[in-house]
């Protein structure tokens, strides 16, 4: 079966799921089949935007489409290209929120089909031949119980049909959180704190790596990241986020 194919056909069970266990819309509160329902769904969670395809900033102007923003053109990051489903904006930022910090792990499912949305909305963009979700540090995954990025590649890799390796990348350093962290400090806060565990060093040589967050802020922890495989052999770093925080 091709990609392509099983991009489409992950949808059957789940949509029988979705059916059997109806429930509440997490933004309208309405009666739905999924957490989130149709109508809030199509309102807030489909995007036209025309977005830079190296790091996911909105371009603007439709005749931009394809072209990389000023910032990719001025420096040019790491990674190579950047899926994003929806921007960091209300009120699917709450629905981030919720999962991260409230536990409320049947969002990640729901935010792995947006983003397979987002990839289908791309007729051509190459599969990565394999997803890494971004790890946490022993403290912050022992204080939350769980690896909100690894809730949603768990998903998302076999909806793409590409292999999940979830111990492909370990925390170095555990760092301070971005969000905590000066915008110009981020750099260096994250700066050397990924490495490829020792027994994935195999997998990476040549291969296009698609690594998995729920949200892109500065780029500054996915431009690391990708730094981290380049030099353990990766030929192409793809971001695949949830959502992506709009500049300022």
């Amino acid at each position: 079966m091709t990609g392509r194919l099983r991009l489409w056909s992950y949808r059957w069970p789940r949509a029988l799921v979705d059916a059997l266990l109806p429930c509440s819309c997490a933004l309208c509160g309405e009666s739905a089949a999924a957490v989130v329902c149709l109508p809030c769904r199509d309102r807030y969670a489909v995007s036209n935007a025309v977005r830079c395809p190296c790091c996911a900033n909105p371009l603007g102007a439709p005749e931009h489409a394809g072209q990389r923003c000023a910032g990719c053109i001025a420096e040019a990051p790491q990674f190579d290209a950047t899926v994003a489903a929806a921007d960091y904006a209300a009120p699917l930022d709450a629905l981030v929120l919720r999962l991260k910090f409230g536990a409320q792990l049947p969002l990640a499912p729901w935010f792995a089909g947006r983003m397979v949305d987002a990839v289908l909305a791309r007729p051509g963009w190459p599969l990565p031949d394999l997803l890494c979700p971004v790890p946490l540090g022993p403290r912050r995954l022992v204080e939350r119980g769980f690896n909100q990025a690894l809730e949603i590649a768990r998903p998302l890799a076999p909806a793409l049909g590409v292999p999940l390796q979830p111990r492909l990348l370990v925390r170095a350093i555990d760092t301070a959180a971005q969000s905590g962290v000066a915008p110009s400090e981020r750099a260096g806060n994250i700066r050397g704190a990924f490495e490829v565990a020792d027994a994935a060093l195999g997998l990476i040589h040549g291969r296009h790596v698609g690594v998995v967050d729920d949200v892109m802020t500065s780029g500054h922890t996915l431009n690391e990241i990708a730094a981290t495989l380049k030099r353990a052999g990766a030929a192409r770093v793809s971001n695949l986020v949830f959502a992506r925080t709009p500049p300022h």
